[in-house]
Order: structure tokens, then sequence, then C-alpha cells
């Protein structure tokens, strides 16, 4: 029973260092080695790039946001790249820039009439056929971006007036080559699935602005991100850029930082379905980033970032092991002390809470106080899969936009 206990008690541990030690640990470190970012609102440059797939429902407001933003016209440039299209998305975005006719290589020809030494529009349109996924579509408009910085954002991402301003103002610093901002997470119809993702984006967020002040952070959004466009490194069809992307500015010693003033919206997902898909992708995703990227974790070469990468992502996503052997111990310790039992019961009680709230989520009926452990629960079973999968050789290249 000796060994049972101490698998109980070393899962107990991990599980506490993941989710609560290591965010102590970085806040401390940044109390004693904090590394502030140099800033300057020179504004460089920038290229957005928005990669879509199918998605009438939102390309024109999301593109519309971009020429609203507070930022120069003439140091600003808009790319869509339409990820093999069959909907309307394409229509729509050359509805915004007459003055070009578009081909399916990604090479845009001067409509009729037109001389070609006409001024490069604000608003471009590349089209990746047959459908090869967002990472190739990066891959592809990269090289034809005029920005010295380079903007990601999703089809859905709704950014703040002045939030190019802030991501750029970091860059003024040398040590910087990524910089990620602050994704807000809308839940207007108030679903269980919603609240979680708000809370985990919060915890995520403060997290990410500890890690800031130490280096680098290990996690991006996606949605609102920019990088030194000489930094940028072509991936493979089957990483994640918004994961992958960042490591390969860390190798290269360079910073990845957290601006939580250039904030981005986006809607949260409301149907549990939709939300274990998306998370399944991404786990899965990162899963094989860590594996491919695994030189990073060599703490000689890379430092704090190698403990950073070790404790934020790869104990986080194989966290679902250690609720596994801390479940199966405490079972097998019932009979050892009354102490077992009583953890027995909150562990059973935390699952129980979120079985209910799958099955009032069912009904449509939402009961707040049940998000945390239905959220948690859900997004370590997301884990499981995606480590089941990757054990068994399986890749996603075809990316999947996020529905909210």
């Amino acid at each position: 029973m000796l060994l049972i206990a101490g698998i109980f008690y070393l899962s107990i541990f991990i599980l506490f260092y993941i989710y609560a030690g290591y965010p102590f640990l970085v806040f401390i470190i940044s109390m004693i080695r904090s590394k502030p970012v140099k800033k300057d609102r020179s504004l460089p440059h920038v290229t957005i790039l928005i990669a879509a797939y199918n998605e009438e429902n939102v390309i024109e407001a999301t593109v519309k946001n971009k020429l609203k933003l507070n930022y120069p016209a003439d140091k600003l440039e808009i790319i869509v790249i339409s990820d093999g299209s069959d909907d309307r998305t394409d229509q729509i975005v050359q509805a915004l820039i007459p003055s070009l006719q578009i081909t399916e290589t990604g090479r845009e020809t001067p409509a009729e009439g037109r001389q070609t030494a006409m001024p490069t529009p604000s608003v471009r349109l590349l089209r990746q056929k047959p459908r090869s996924g967002k990472t190739s579509a990066l891959n592809m408009a990269v090289p034809h971006a005029k920005g010295e910085i380079i903007v990601f954002s999703d089809a859905n991402s709704i950014y703040d007036p002045e939030a190019l301003v802030y991501l750029v103002q970091n860059f003024h610093d040398p040590t910087v080559g990524y910089v990620t901002g602050k994704m807000i997470y809308t839940n207007p119809q108030g679903s269980i699935i919603g609240d979680g993702c708000s809370t985990y984006m919060k915890y995520e967020n403060t997290l990410r602005s500890l890690e800031s002040e130490i280096g680098s952070i290990v996690g991006v959004d996606g949605g609102i991100d920019a990088m030194r466009k000489t930094l940028y490194k072509p991936m493979n069809p089957d990483q994640l850029p918004d994961f992958v992307q960042p490591l390969k500015v860390v190798e290269q010693g360079y910073r990845v930082v957290y601006e939580p003033a250039a904030l981005l919206k986006e809607p949260a997902l409301t149907s549990m379905k939709d939300e274990y898909r998306m998370r399944v992708r991404v786990s899965l995703r990162a899963i094989w980033a860590l594996h491919d990227m695994k030189h990073l974790f060599n703490p000689g070469r890379f430092g704090l970032f190698s403990w950073e990468l070790l404790s934020h992502k790869w104990l986080r996503y194989t966290a679902f092991l250690y609720l596994i052997t801390a479940f199966v111990s405490n079972l097998l310790l019932l009979n050892e002390h009354p102490f077992f039992r009583i953890l027995m019961i909150l562990q059973a009680l935390f699952y129980l809470a979120a079985l209910l709230s799958f099955i009032l989520e069912k009904k449509d009926l939402h009961v707040k106080v049940f998000y945390i452990p239905y959220y948690f629960s859900l997004i370590n079973l997301a884990s499981a899969r995606a480590f089941l999968k990757f054990m068994m050789g399986e890749k996603q290249v075809i990316w999947t936009p996020r529905k909210g």
C-alpha cells in the first residue's frame, strides 16, 4: 500500500503544481527578476493576415473592422487567404477590392481598364486551392506581405480600435519577436460552456502576464498575434501556427510577450460538442508541436523557457493521467484511513457535478455553480482523446474554423 499511497500523493502534488504551484512560482520569479518591455509609439508598416474557410457570415465584418482600426492607411494592408472556400467568402472580399481580379494561384491581376502602376489597395485576396489548411495558407501568404510586422487574425476576430497600436509598440524592444494580445470571449447566451471558456481565458491571461514579466510566454491566442516578418519560418502543414511559430521565435533567441491592452473579442462556443471537438483538434496539434520542438526542453540552451514549456504545456496536456491515477489510487486506499474516504468523496462530488451539468445542459438548463468542474473535465477529456490520437500517429492538417 505504500507504493499506491506514493502514487496518490505524487499525483495530487503534480496536479496542484500544474494549476497553482507553477503560477505561484512564476509570480515569485517575476518579483525577483522582472524584464519589462521597452515600448514606443512608432508605427511600422503592418500586414494583417486573415485565413478563411467558408466564412461568409463573418468575413465582411472582420475586414471592415480592420479597415477602421486607428492606424495610418498607408502603413496598413490586409490580406485574406481563402483556403478553398466554396461559399460566398471570396465574392464578399472581392466586393471590398473592386480594382482587382483574383486568380486561384494567389496572384493578383488588375481588373479590366486599370493600369498596373496603380497603388496597391489596402485589401488583397489570395486563394489557396485545393484546400490545404490554415498553416499552408499562412506559409503561402507571408511572402506576399509588404509589412515589416505580420499580424495574424481569425476570420471572426473583432479588434478594439487601438489594438494594433498597442501590439506593435512592443517591437520597439529589439529583444521582442512576437506579441499576443488579450482575447475576451463574449457569451451573450449565458451557456455553461461559454462561462467555462471565459473563466479559463482569465486564468490563462493572468498567467501570461506573469510569464511575460520573466521573459517569454508559452501560449498565444492566434486571433490577435503579431511578429517580425524576418523571423517567420515556414511550418509543416500539420503544425499549429499559433503554437509552433512563437516557439520558432524563441528558438531564434527572441522574446514572445503578452500585451493586455490589445483587445480582441470573439464569441465563445455555446455547444459542448463544438467546444470538445475544437479542444481535441488544438490539443492534438499542440502535442505534435511539442514533439516536433522537443529540443526546446533543453534548459542548457533555453534556460527558464524550458521549465515554462514543461510546466505550462506538457504537464497541462498530460494532466488527465494524474487525474486518473489520483482517482484510482484513492479508490484502492479507501480502507486505509478516513482521510482517504473524505478525499474520495470530494473527488466523486466534483465529477458528479460535471456529469450533472452535462445532463442539465442537454435539457437547456444552465446551473453556473457547476461550470468549473464541467469545463475542467471537458478540456481534460479532450486532452486524453488527443493524446490517444497522438500515440496512434494521427495528425490533423485541414483547419476547421472556430464557430461562435
